[in-house]
This record gives structure tokens, C-alpha cells and sequence, in this order.
């Protein structure tokens, strides 16, 4: 098992920035792909970004790209997104996910993970 816990989040102006930090404990050995997911109001879980074990593959939504960095810090088992340049539809409940199965290609979807933090909120005000 994997507990995650995201934090970071809060009420921005457009244009802003925002650092999100998704914490990690219980077999963290096992995180083999981490990645960060937004559920905007009305809509379905949408894909954000994702990094793998080494942190040497990283994939972004079109919508983030230029915008949104993933990162991880192995030793403190932490996963962060910095996002800058914040638009009023990049608000949501912003959630980090932790895939433990080796193999695979795609990493996009929520089915791809089994590990899902509570989330954390994201509001940019225009």
C-alpha cells in the first residue's frame, strides 16, 4: 500500500503560480510511475502530467505543457507540479496518483494507477 497525501494547492490571480507537493509513505519502493490528475467541476478526471521512478520521462497534457512542471525527490518521497501562468481553467481538485505495475506504455489514463491522494484544491481567479 501507498498513502499519499497533496498539499500546495490554494486561490491564485491568473497568471500566478503555484508549487503542489504530493507526499508519499508505506511502500514508496513501489512508486513506479507517479502522476498528477485535475477533476475541474462537471467534468471527468483529466490526465496533467506524470513522471517515472528515475524522473528521466516526463508527459504533459497539451494544455500544460510550457506551464507545468512534474519533479520528484526520491529521498523524501515526494512528487511536486510547479505551475505557473495559471488561467482560470486550470482550476480543479488537482490529485497525484501512484502506478506500482511495471510495464506498460501509457500512463494517462486513472485506470493506469492504483494509488490516489485525497486531492487539493486549485482555484485561479480572473
Amino acid at each position: 500500500q501507498v498513502q499519499l497525501v497533496e498539499s500546495g494547492g490554494g486561490l491564485v490571480q491568473a497568471g500566478g503560480s503555484l508549487r503542489l507537493s504530493c507526499a508519499a509513505s508505506g511502500r514508496t519502493f513501489n512508486m513506479y510511475v507517479v502522476g498528477w490528475f485535475r477533476r475541474a467541476p462537471g467534468k471527468e478526471r483529466d490526465f496533467v502530467a506524470s513522471i517515472t521512478r528515475s524522473g528521466a520521462n516526463t508527459v504533459y497534457a497539451d494544455s500544460v505543457k510550457g506551464r507545468f512542471t512534474i519533479s520528484r525527490d526520491n529521498a523524501k518521497n515526494t512528487v511536486y507540479l510547479q505551475m505557473i501562468s495559471l488561467k482560470p481553467e486550470d482550476t480543479a481538485v488537482y490529485y497525484c496518483a501512484v502506478r506500482s505495475i511495471l510495464g506498460g506504455s501509457s500512463y494517462t489514463r486513472p485506470r493506469d494507477y492504483e494509488y490516489w491522494g485525497q486531492g487539493t484544491q486549485v482555484t485561479v481567479s480572473s
